[in-house]
Order: structure tokens, then sequence, then C-alpha cells
């Protein structure tokens, strides 16, 4: 985003020291360390959970993956104390406390379970399940066993999503009643892979963060129905199995509305993700960073009453992010309490994305949600 999109900064004072105000850098508990166990090493374990746990001093006991070169050179790079080289061997090492499942999420359940079983607290990786069924009994067995189960949705801690969390939660834009996400995006990377398998790609796999975030912004109103549309990019390439393109909506039954928009095939090397957050009092806006985040260049601004406050923000969603949800689960650990990333209040945001899907299966026919808007009264 360059200057001329912060057409308001112009028209209005700008003021550079509420982000020392807001604490949305990642948190660890004071001298607790706990041993984290991560299965799966691919690349996102390697550009985004080891180098967000090593800047923020986290001690990785060891890691497993089914491919042993997937491992190579992590104790050297990342200061990674073990490679396992069986599953078994890390799930029963004493020194690990919270199994971080970092797999692809056709094999997700049953490792989540095999960990819950050995009695490790548990991050494990977005989407927590490809049904709700499924997803409902992870939180059970969970809580049935006394463990924490928590869901990497790390984009919370992404530099401006998370200050613009703080900032709504303080009540800075009154009722917050519209959301906006535009990102651009390429799969080019996906093709040959086993992401282009996956099922609703964009939607499932990718846009589950964006739906999540705006559940957490929307907070306590109440969902009437979800419509999604997928579609193949003209310029994708007739190789590539998903389709790249797509957009959601969400109609909440008080009148506020949030809508998604991922631009699948774009050409452009500054791929930022967009947001706003129309309140009754103000506005909040800002663009977040996905694959290839740069430190230092997320941007949040807060205009209200004629004034616009820029915020310059330090970290990048993959190191902030990735961090702070294990971070935020480890301090649940300590203070014996359900972390805010916890998979029962995930269920929701998963519900929300599995909706949008089975929308754009049926051609955009308004989905209504079910089981977790009843139980949560409309509240998650």
């Amino acid at each position: 985003m360059n200057d001329k999109s912060w057409s308001a900064s112009r028209r209005a004072p700008v003021h550079n020291s509420l982000e020392t105000e807001l604490d949305y850098r990642p948190s660890f508990p004071e001298g607790y360390r706990p041993g984290i166990g991560i299965v799966g090493c691919g690349e996102v374990v390697r550009t985004a959970h080891l180098p967000g746990y090593r800047r923020f001093g986290q001690r990785v006991v060891g890691v497993y993956d089914v491919r042993p070169e997937a491992t190579d050179g992590v104790c050297e790079q990342f200061g990674v104390e073990t490679v396992f080289r069986e599953l078994d061997e890390l799930l029963s090492d004493p020194e690990i406390e919270i199994v971080d499942v970092a797999t692809h999420p056709d094999v997700r359940p049953a490792l989540v379970r095999q960990a819950l079983v050995a009695g490790k607290h548990v991050l494990a990786q977005k989407p927590l399940a490809a049904d709700m069924q499924t997803a409902r009994e992870l939180v059970e067995e969970g809580e049935r066993l006394g463990l924490l189960l928590a869901v990497n949705q790390n984009g919370r801690w992404a530099p401006a999503w998370r200050a613009a969390t703080l900032l709504i939660e303080q009540g800075a834009i009154g009722d917050a009643v519209a959301v906006t996400h535009l990102y651009h995006h390429n799969y080019g990377f996906t093709i040959g892979t086993i992401f282009d398998e996956i099922e609703h790609l964009v939607l499932y796999d990718y846009s589950v963060h964006w739906f999540d975030i705006t559940r957490c912004w929307l907070e306590g109103k109440s969902v009437g129905a979800v419509r999604a549309f997928e579609y193949r990019t003209p310029n994708q390439p007739p190789e590539s199995k998903a389709p790249w393109g797509a957009w959601a909506a969400i109609e909440y039954e008080d009148g506020s509305n949030a809508l998604i928009r991922g631009i699948g095939s774009a050409e452009t090397t500054r791929p930022r993700k967009l947001f706003w957050i129309h309140g009754s009092k103000g506005t909040i806006r800002g663009a977040v960073l996905g694959s290839g985040a740069v430190p230092g260049q997320e941007q949040l601004e807060l205009e209200r009453d004629g004034t616009t406050t820029r915020l310059q923000l330090e970290g990048s969603w993959h190191t902030n992010g990735f961090a702070g949800a294990m971070g935020e689960l480890a301090t649940a650990i300590i203070e014996k309490r359900e972390p805010y990333n916890s998979a029962r209040n995930n269920l929701l945001s998963l519900e929300l994305t599995l909706a949008a899907c089975r929308s754009a299966a049926e051609d955009g026919r308004p989905v209504a949600l079910e089981r977790e808007q009843a139980l949560a009264g409309g509240e998650s």
C-alpha cells in the first residue's frame, strides 16, 4: 500500500504514539518455557514456526516428519535439540509439553488425537478439521483429558490485525458494523503439490484466516447467512486444479456485514492484504502481508472525530503470528485457563469457513449457520 492509499491521512492530523499504548506483540509467560515438539517440518515450519519461536526464545525440544529429509539442517539453523526418527519417540519424550501439529489437513485430526492421548497439550494447524463433527470430537477429547487444544489461527497476531482487534475491544470505533477484505495472492506455488488437491483450496485452507479474524472483530453478532463463490481466473494456468478466485459474504442479523475477496492470480510485487473495519464512531483501515512477509511493513490507521492516527507497527505476520499463537497457549497453560485461540473458540470460525465452502459448491446459495451459533447464543 503506498501513500496515495491513505488519503485520509492528508486531510487530518497524524499521530504516532498510539502503537505504544497497544500491547499487540506476542507475549509468553515469564519464567515458563514449555518444551515444544513439532510434527511436520515443511516450508511453513521453516519459514514461520521455527523463526518465530527462536526469535522469542522458546525451546523446541524436537521435530518429526515422515520424510526424514524434511528435517535436514533444522538443528543447526534453528537450535532444535533433537530430530526424532519416529513419532512415538516425540510423543513419549517427557521434556515435551506442547505438540505443534503442522501437517496437511487430511492427517491432522488423527495426529491431534495421538498427541492428546500421549498427555500433551496441542497447537493444531488450521483448519482444525474437514467437518464439524470431527472438530467437536477433538474439542471434547481434549476437555475430557484435561488438556488444552488450541488452533494455530496465527493471523490473530499479525501486527495490524492484532492492533485492530485491540482497538475494537477498546471501543475506538464504537460498534463494528462492516468488515471488508481485499487480498492479492498468487497460488502458482501450489501446482503439482498436495495443496492443489485440496477441495475449496482458497476458501477452506487459505481464507480460514479471514473468516476467523472477521468473526473476532464482529464478536457477539449473530450470523444470518454465508454466501460464497469460486471461479478459475482467466490467467490461471490450465494445469492447476483448484480454482484460484473466490469471494465470500457474511450477513449478520443486525445488518452488519463482511466481504472477503481474494484475487487469486495477481501479478504484483506488492501482494498486501488490505482491510477496512467501519464502526458507528470511526474507521480502521490497514494491511497485512501473507507469505514472504517483510518485518515492519504492516500498516494501520484509525480515523475518528476528524483525526487520523497512523500506527508504525513492528514485526510481520509470519514471525509475530506464529509466536503469538504459541505464546497464548503457553500462557493459558500456566494460568490454568482456556486460551483465546482454543479449539472450542475456533468452532464458530470453522463453521463459517465450511458454510462458505458449501455455498460455493451450490453456486452461491446462502447457507445458514447451525449448531455452533445456536450453542453460543450468537456469541463464540
